[in-house]
């Protein structure tokens, strides 16, 4: 995907705590970094949650699924270009691309699936229509349905 689909950016300096003995970024902390861009990408789209999910329409949402795919190594003191944007939207699940840059050099990619469904049954639920109107004026490129 070019990056230049992502509207969402944030930038991310690896951290000594981060790093193996080998100065490379030990590959659980991927995941932290793409869990801070979905943080931030609400913060961006101006959805507050869980105030404007959970409490305003009852649902929550779950991760389901996630993968990476390492194409090359971060390293300590390196400043990470992390994007991110929703690419997927169905009833009742997103699917949450995250790609990691260190300049031009595609480090990283990784998905997110997330599920809606409600906290007390645990049973899927449509993604609100609030939610998907902010993500829709947000992205310049239209998630999929």
């Amino acid at each position: 995907m070019p990056k230049q689909d992502f509207r969402h950016s944030m930038p991310l300096r690896v951290r000594w705590a981060e790093v193996d003995p080998q100065s490379i970024v030990f590959n659980a902390h991927y995941l932290t970094y793409c869990d801070i861009c979905v943080t931030e990408y609400w913060r961006a789209v101006g959805i507050r949650y869980p105030d404007d999910v959970l409490h305003a329409h009852g649902v929550d949402i779950y991760v389901v699924k996630s993968t990476l795919e390492y194409h090359a190594s971060a390293r300590f003191d390196d400043m990470l270009d992390i994007r991110g944007r929703v690419a997927r939207i169905g009833r009742s699940s997103m699917l949450f691309r995250v790609e990691m840059y260190r300049g031009d050099e595609h480090l990283v990619t990784g998905e997110i699936v997330y599920v809606c469904a409600d906290p007390a049954t645990q049973r899927s639920a449509p993604v609100p229509d609030a939610v998907r109107g902010r993500i829709a004026a947000y992205e310049h490129v239209p998630p999929r349905s």
